[in-house]
Protein backbone atom coordinates (compact mmCIF):
# COMPACT_ATOMS: atom_id res chain seq x y z
CA UNK A 1 0.00 0.00 0.00
CA UNK A 2 2.92 2.31 0.81
CA UNK A 3 4.46 1.34 -2.61
CA UNK A 4 1.46 2.21 -4.27
CA UNK A 5 0.76 5.85 -2.03
CA UNK A 6 4.49 6.57 -3.13
CA UNK A 7 3.79 5.31 -6.87
CA UNK A 8 0.93 8.44 -6.85
CA UNK A 9 2.63 10.72 -5.59
CA UNK A 10 5.36 10.66 -7.72
CA UNK A 11 2.89 10.66 -10.96
CA UNK A 12 1.65 13.84 -9.59
CA UNK A 13 5.11 15.27 -8.88
CA UNK A 14 7.81 17.03 -10.79
CA UNK A 15 9.84 13.39 -10.62
CA UNK A 16 8.17 11.21 -13.08
CA UNK A 17 11.47 10.29 -13.71
CA UNK A 18 11.35 8.12 -10.20
CA UNK A 19 8.24 6.63 -10.78
CA UNK A 20 9.01 2.97 -11.92
CA UNK A 21 10.96 2.14 -8.99
CA UNK A 22 7.69 2.49 -6.72
CA UNK A 23 5.55 1.01 -9.45
CA UNK A 24 8.13 -2.24 -9.73
CA UNK A 25 8.14 -2.51 -5.42
CA UNK A 26 4.19 -2.00 -5.42
CA UNK A 27 3.77 -5.10 -8.19
CA UNK A 28 6.60 -7.23 -7.01
CA UNK A 29 4.59 -7.08 -3.56
CA UNK A 30 1.53 -7.94 -4.89
CA UNK A 31 2.95 -11.26 -6.99
CA UNK A 32 4.55 -12.46 -3.73
CA UNK A 33 1.39 -11.95 -1.65
CA UNK A 34 -0.68 -13.20 -4.35
CA UNK A 35 1.64 -15.91 -4.26
CA UNK A 36 1.80 -16.85 -0.39
CA UNK A 37 -2.16 -16.88 -0.31
CA UNK A 38 -2.45 -19.11 -3.15
CA UNK A 39 -0.24 -21.56 -2.02
CA UNK A 40 2.27 -21.20 -4.70
CA UNK A 41 5.57 -21.59 -2.39
CA UNK A 42 4.30 -24.76 -1.38
CA UNK A 43 4.03 -25.84 -5.17
CA UNK A 44 7.34 -24.53 -5.89
CA UNK A 45 10.04 -25.74 -3.71
CA UNK A 46 13.17 -25.44 -5.61
CA UNK A 47 12.75 -21.52 -5.02
CA UNK A 48 13.64 -20.48 -1.22
CA UNK A 49 10.67 -17.66 -0.78
CA UNK A 50 11.73 -16.03 2.00
CA UNK A 51 15.43 -15.72 0.08
CA UNK A 52 13.47 -14.13 -2.64
CA UNK A 53 11.81 -11.78 0.22
CA UNK A 54 14.56 -10.48 1.66
CA UNK A 55 16.37 -9.38 -1.21
CA UNK A 56 13.29 -7.72 -2.18
CA UNK A 57 13.49 -5.84 0.87
CA UNK A 58 16.99 -5.10 0.69
CA UNK A 59 16.83 -3.74 -2.66
CA UNK A 60 13.61 -1.64 -1.74
CA UNK A 61 14.99 -0.10 1.34
CA UNK A 62 18.17 1.02 -0.78
CA UNK A 63 16.21 2.05 -3.59
CA UNK A 64 13.55 3.95 -1.55
CA UNK A 65 16.01 5.45 0.55
CA UNK A 66 18.28 7.20 -2.36
CA UNK A 67 14.96 8.08 -4.52
CA UNK A 68 13.81 9.91 -1.57
CA UNK A 69 16.82 11.97 -0.58
CA UNK A 70 17.24 13.27 -4.14
CA UNK A 71 13.55 13.92 -4.10
CA UNK A 72 13.49 16.19 -1.15
CA UNK A 73 16.14 17.93 -1.54
CA UNK A 74 16.20 18.52 -5.13
CA UNK A 75 12.50 19.42 -5.90
CA UNK A 76 10.61 21.95 -3.86
CA UNK A 77 6.58 20.84 -4.80
CA UNK A 78 4.83 19.24 -2.45
CA UNK A 79 3.98 15.98 -4.68
CA UNK A 80 7.70 15.59 -4.36
CA UNK A 81 8.22 16.16 -0.70
CA UNK A 82 5.11 13.71 0.69
CA UNK A 83 6.83 11.28 -2.24
CA UNK A 84 10.24 11.53 -0.24
CA UNK A 85 8.78 11.87 3.40
CA UNK A 86 6.76 8.46 2.41
CA UNK A 87 9.50 7.18 0.80
CA UNK A 88 11.81 7.13 4.11
CA UNK A 89 8.85 5.68 6.00
CA UNK A 90 8.80 2.48 3.44
CA UNK A 91 12.56 2.49 4.26
CA UNK A 92 12.27 2.18 7.65
CA UNK A 93 9.28 -0.40 7.08
CA UNK A 94 11.56 -2.27 4.39
CA UNK A 95 14.19 -2.16 7.42
CA UNK A 96 12.22 -3.74 9.86
CA UNK A 97 10.43 -6.46 7.31
CA UNK A 98 14.49 -7.05 6.36
CA UNK A 99 15.66 -7.40 9.93
CA UNK A 100 12.55 -9.93 10.58
CA UNK A 101 13.40 -11.93 6.92
CA UNK A 102 17.07 -11.91 8.31
CA UNK A 103 16.73 -13.72 11.22
CA UNK A 104 14.14 -16.32 9.59
CA UNK A 105 17.00 -16.93 7.11
CA UNK A 106 19.66 -17.62 9.96
CA UNK A 107 16.95 -20.29 11.68
CA UNK A 108 16.67 -21.89 8.56
CA UNK A 109 20.16 -22.25 8.01
CA UNK A 110 21.10 -22.78 11.36
CA UNK A 111 18.55 -25.37 11.01
CA UNK A 112 19.82 -26.75 7.94
CA UNK A 113 23.40 -27.05 9.13
CA UNK A 114 22.34 -28.47 12.39
CA UNK A 115 20.59 -30.89 10.60
CA UNK A 116 23.57 -31.70 8.57
CA UNK A 117 25.83 -33.88 11.10
CA UNK A 118 23.45 -35.87 12.48
CA UNK A 119 22.41 -37.19 8.84
CA UNK A 120 25.96 -37.70 8.01
CA UNK A 121 26.17 -39.51 11.35
CA UNK A 122 23.07 -41.64 10.34
CA UNK A 123 24.47 -42.59 7.18
CA UNK A 124 28.44 -43.65 8.75
CA UNK A 125 26.58 -45.77 11.09
CA UNK A 126 24.16 -47.12 8.30
CA UNK A 127 27.59 -47.92 6.04
CA UNK A 128 29.48 -49.24 8.99
CA UNK A 129 26.61 -51.99 10.11
CA UNK A 130 27.01 -52.55 6.09
CA UNK A 131 30.50 -53.81 6.36
CA UNK A 132 29.74 -55.75 9.32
Amino acid sequence: VLSFIIFICYIASLVTSFFMAPLLEFLLALFLFFAYASKLNEKFKGLYWPLSDFLRCVTAAIIYFAISIAAVSRYNDGASKAAGVFGFVATIVFAIDFYITFNDLVAFLKQGSSESPEERKSEDEVSDSDSD
